[in-house]
């Protein structure tokens, strides 16, 4: 690594009553300003075939805030120019799905409570980190503007240079993320090592080298308590109004909030505890590139000929199933972590095509879906016998490229990749749907089975002007 990398700092902030209802004011009246952006798109295309861009936009800031001083205009203009850019980059990643041909996601409107943060694009500009080491009492805190001096649980050093602050909220508890520029560290030292994962669900991940990651199962583990939570909840009416709930209603809403967190945040610490034991221990790491969305999709309903309005059983439960193991193992987050802790840390993550993997010898590299049972694999052309999952690791490591031994390690410490004649297969969109694993060791053949087998965006400044009647009253 030799150019500066970005690094985030996360930090539980420590609001008093005031400041958290500022904190509170903030974000609906960003989530308004983002609506009446949107809105204002919506209507201009609609109506005089006009697309609205960031830069119209933020020219009208000043009057808005000059029109609303008690709203829009008690907070950092700076942050109201970020929830612009957030719009914005929205139509620009809509535009780019539509020239790509996928479903477009068109920008929605978001309810306040679905807008849960605010950023302010430098330090110093409507925002300042005052580090405890700095500060007088020793406190650390940061100041926003609109809220005053927010206390912050600050349990690490902040390295580098902070280049933006972002408050955010999470249920009841608000945090502050620090994005900062890092300059690149000491890479780690080499290992000389190579290896390519195979995730699956029996087993979360298994190495080239045939070594067992177990998988954390949270649903399992938390689903009781959180399906008696959401009993709980559904007893009550959801009212009209989010501030007409009950007391007793808000508290089984917090209850079902803090138990999707504690899992969420179970998920995310074991990935990352995952992932630097793999880093720690090799140069470069194989994954496959899953198409996790396709791994979800829910099976087409068959209609039944014979019926007419009928249909026939398409294996929806069980798939079903299978989806909420695939969306709790959450190996999408995994490979994020790992590769962001592999640049880190000097290492390299190649992510392959995992189509027939789990169906290749590596021995011969004869593909055949029948030497594959389950946990076992046998091949069916040369006997080759090993663990399911094993086999796997092996021929994603192979497609990569990395040369390895018997036993999972590079034959040569020092170069460990060869460069393939077709080069790194490209990812597809139809990635092998499930993997399954144990822990076996190769042998022979046992199995006792014959081996032989849009729209986009409205002229004039209609929604911006309805904020700025509401500001004077009429």
């Amino acid at each position: 690594m030799h150019a500066a990398v970005k690094k985030s700092f996360k930090f539980r902030l420590r609001p008093n009553r005031h400041q958290r209802r500022a904190l509170e004011a903030m974000l609906r009246d960003h989530c308004e300003l983002y609506n009446a952006a949107l809105e204002e798109r919506r209507l201009a295309w609609s109506k005089a075939g006009v697309s609205i861009q960031y830069g119209g936009q933020s020219a009208q800031l000043r009057d808005l805030r000059r029109a609303d001083p008690e709203g829009q205009g008690r907070w950092s203009f700076s942050s109201q120019q970020a929830t612009l850019r957030r719009l914005n980059r929205a139509f620009e990643g809509f535009f780019r799905r539509v020239r790509q041909g996928g479903a477009p996601g068109y920008p929605r409107f978001k309810s306040i409570r679905r807008f849960d943060s605010v950023t302010w694009p430098s330090n110093g500009d409507g925002c300042k980190w005052v580090d405890g080491d700095e500060a007088r009492d020793s406190i650390t805190r940061v100041r926003l503007h609109g809220v005053g001096a927010v206390r912050v649980h600050r349990h690490r050093q902040v390295e580098g240079r902070i280049k933006t602050i972002t408050a955010k909220r999470e249920g009841p508890a608000w945090f502050v993320v620090l994005t900062c520029e890092v300059p690149p560290g000491p890479e780690a030292p080499k290992s000389g090592e190579a290896t390519g994962i195979d995730l699956g669900l029996i087993h979360f991940a298994t190495t080239a080298q045939g070594e067992h990651f177990a998988p954390l199962r949270t649903m399992e583990v938390n689903g009781a308590r959180l399906a008696d939570a959401q009993r709980e909840l559904a007893r009550f009416r959801r009212p009209a109004k989010r501030s007409d709930r009950s007391a007793a209603h808000r508290r089984a809403a917090l209850n079902v909030a803090k138990l999707h967190r504690k899992i969420a945040n179970q998920r995310r610490d074991f990935a990352h505890k995952t992932a630097r034991a793999l880093v720690d221990r090799f140069d470069v790491i194989a994954v496959e590139h899953l198409n996790i969305a396709g791994l979800t999709r829910r099976p087409k309903p068959v209609q039944d000929p014979e019926r007419g309005g009928g249909f026939l059983p398409n294996g929806r439960s069980a798939k079903s199933s299978l989806n909420r193991r695939i969306q709790d193992a959450a190996w999408g987050q995994f490979v994020e972590i790992l590769t962001a802790k592999a640049a880190w840390a000097g290492r390299e993550v190649i992510k392959v095509n995992p189509a027939y993997t789990s169906q290749t010898c590596p021995s011969c590299g004869h593909v055949d879906a029948a030497s594959r049972e389950r946990e076992r694999f046998c091949c069916t052309a040369c006997g080759h016998a090993d663990h399911a999952d094993r086999v796997g690791a092996v021929n994603i490591a192979t497609r990569a490229g990395l040369v390895l031994g018997e036993r999972g390690r590079p034959r040569a410490p020092e170069a460990q990749r060869r460069v393939p004649q077709s080069g790194v297969t490209e990812p597809q969109e139809a990635p092998r749907p499930e993997i399954l694993g144990a822990s076996d060791r190769p042998g022979s053949c046992s199995s006792g089975r014959d081996p032989s087998r849009g729209l986009r965006g409205t002229t004039g400044s209609e929604p911006f002007r309805r904020m700025e009647e509401r500001a004077h009253g009429q």
